[in-house]
This record gives structure tokens, sequence and C-alpha cells, in this order.
């Protein structure tokens, strides 16, 4: 039986391998590693591999241009996490040890969640290696003094108010919240709440759903006795599929508005006809809206596939990190961080300038409609 550590392994070498078929130019003398970490088997797979092939395009671009510390090669290491805080501490003690074998190490890209980022995190802190995750949103990570930890999206301090108030503001006052249970889902339950509150909107319901549940059916009833005016869903993927296709089935057909984990392609693809007219709030910006053709082409030769919506942040979050490491000329990871805090710039998620928690002073959030089988943007 293959161990945790063999399938991370094998997916590692599975990951890098368009890399190093594409690889062509200068010749390198020395490496320097980064590790993208997120969910590259499971359910959230669609999510962790997206991110990390945003990742692989940006390092090669900079390997293209001569890499970095005086010519050496950024070298990407993909990890699984599972999607799991258990899995992911044993990720961060691979890492810690590649640290302590001597290899150079930049940092890590990732986790992709918010609940094993909040696992692995004391561990890089004792490292002192830069983070920078490019989807996880709960408040509390950057909260906790952690001086090496960024982002390139949105915290749910910031989604929570906004999709409140984005409710509100179309009248739809009266609101069950269904919220799953673990870090993300809590979080963003706690924030939506403080902002309906604020932006004069009701609680019809709090519900709180058991995250990889095969069935939400028992709280149906909750629901519709609630006689809500909308629905709003904080939870992760793929739990807003099974939510949405039972509240559906159910025949209750108020409008329903999901949260940013559910902003994949197989959302949309798994619910079918189900998912049209579905609203999403959004932390990561589409690709297919910000990214120029030449982007796709890149992203496409290198990963032989299409890029999909977390491919934006992953090659945002790896420019943020290789720009910190140009601009310091240095490997040692508090230095990194030091220049990270220093950086004005533009990447695929928009203007990035940290403020003294390592969250973006321009925090952005983006809402889509499922119309005729695919995501479009609506006006805020």
């Amino acid at each position: 039986m293959k161990t945790l550590l063999d399938r991370r392994l094998f997916l590692a070498v599975l990951a890098s391998a368009p890399l190093a078929a594409c690889r062509t130019g200068p010749t390198f003398p020395g490496e320097a590693i980064v590790f993208v970490v997120g969910p590259l088997s499971g359910d959230q797979a669609e999510g962790g591999q997206s991110m990390a092939g945003g990742a692989r395009l940006k390092a090669e671009e900079v390997n293209s241009a001569g890499g970095v510390l005086g010519g050496r090669r950024v070298v990407v290491r993909a990890l699984n996490d599972e999607a799991d805080e258990a899995v992911a501490v044993d990720v961060a003690n691979e890492i810690a040890a590649t640290v302590r074998a001597g290899q150079t190490v930049l940092g890590v890209v990732g986790h992709y969640n918010s609940g094993p980022t909040a696992a692995a995190l004391p561990i890089y802190r004792e490292l002192g290696l830069v983070v920078v995750t490019p989807s996880a949103s709960n408040p509390q990570l950057s909260r906790s003094g952690i001086e090496t930890f960024f982002r390139v999206c949105a915290t749910d301090a910031t989604q929570g108010p906004r999709a409140a108030r984005y409710l509100v503001d179309r009248g739809w006052q009266r609101v069950v919240l269904a919220h799953t249970t673990n870090a993300y889902g809590q979080g963003l339950a706690t924030e939506f709440t403080a902002g309906l509150q604020q932006a004069g909107g009701q609680l019809a319901a709090t519900i709180a759903l058991r995250p990889d549940a095969p069935s939400f059916a028992e709280h149906l009833a909750t629901v519709q006795n609630a006689n809500p005016q909308v629905i709003f869903f904080a939870g992760d993927f793929p739990d807003g599929i099974t939510f949405v296709r039972e509240v559906r089935r159910a025949g209750i057909n108020v409008p329903i508005l999901v949260s940013d984990a559910n902003f994949v392609d197989q959302f949309v693809d798994e619910l079918g006809a189900l998912a049209e007219g579905v609203i999403i709030s959004t932390i990561t910006p589409d690709p297919r809206v910000v990214a120029p053709r030449e982007w796709f082409n890149a992203f496409q030769r290198l990963e032989q596939r299409n890029p999909g919506i977390d491919s934006t942040t992953g090659y945002s979050a790896m420019d943020v990190l290789l720009a910190g490491v140009q601009r310091a000329n240095r490997s040692d990871g508090r230095e990194i961080a030091r220049a990270i805090r220093t950086l004005e710039m533009t990447s695929l998620v928009g203007r990035i300038q940290y403020d003294p928690n390592g969250d973006l002073v321009d925090q952005r959030v983006f809402f889509y409609t499922v119309e005729g089988g695919r995501f479009r943007q609506l006006p805020v």
C-alpha cells in the first residue's frame, strides 16, 4: 500500500513533468525551490491543480528571463495536502526537512484552504519561510502576527459584508444562512452575519452543515419554514453542489448566493440546469476576464490544458513571492517578507500592496451568475 508521502511524491513528479518537458533557454548554476501546496487529488483537485499550474507558469517566465539570485532556476515542487489539516501538517514537516537539509527554499505558495493553512502555519513560522496563499480567506490567519504570511485574495472580513450588502441592495433582506462547520465556513458565516446586521438585513435561520456530508436533506424543512427571500451558502466545494441540488429538487426556488469556494467550472458541470441563476461571490477573478490571450496560450503550452479559475491566484501568489525574492536578492524568508511589504505591483488579481497584517490594501470581491451553462460576471 502506498503511503501518503508516496502519493504526494508521485503527484509532485507528475505535476512537474510538463515543466521539465517544456524548459528551454538558459543554463542555470543552481536551483531554488518553491513548494506549491494544495489539494491535488480528491473533490477539490480542480482548484489545487489549477493553482499549481498558474504558479508553474510564473516560475517558467522568471526562469526564461534568467532565474533568481544570480541565475538560479526556480524549481516548483507541488505537494498534495488533500484539503486535510492533518495531511497539511505532514506536508509542512516534509518541507521543514528539506530546509533543514540545507536546500535553498524560497517559500510556499499555498495552502489552498483555510483549515490546512492554519494547521501548517506554525511550522512555517518557526522556519521563517514566506507563505503566500492564493485563496485561504479566513481573517484569523493574518491576525495571528505571522510576519511572513501574505495573501493575494480578499479575506472573508471583506467578502462576508460585501455579500450581505449585495443581497440587501437587491431587496433580499430576509436571509437563510447555511454554512459548513470548518474554519472557512464558520469564519465567513461570522463575517456575513455582522455585515447583514449592518446592512439592515435579517437572518431568518442559520444552519450549520457538516462538511463532506453525503446529504443535507435533514435541513431542508428549516429552510422552507424560514420562508426566506434568499439563501446564502458559505461553504466549501463540493458541499455547495450537494446543497444547491437538494434545495432546488425540494422545490425551494428563491435566489441562492454561494461563496467563493464554489467558483469552479465543475460546479456548473455537475449541477447542469440546476445551477442556472445561482449567484457566486468570489475573491478570485476569472482568467477569461483578466488574462490576455498570450497568457492563455502560454498556460496551455506548459500545462497541456486550459487554465482554471484558480490559475490566476496561483500565478499571482508566485508573482508576489518571486518579486520579493528579486527585491531582497536573498533567500532568507524574513528578508523576502520585508521586501514583499514594500511591493507596489500589478498582477492578474489586480493591484498588490500590503497592509501590516499581510493582507491586500485593495481587496476585491466579484459577483457572477450562472447563465447558459457558464459563469457571467455581474455589475456591482
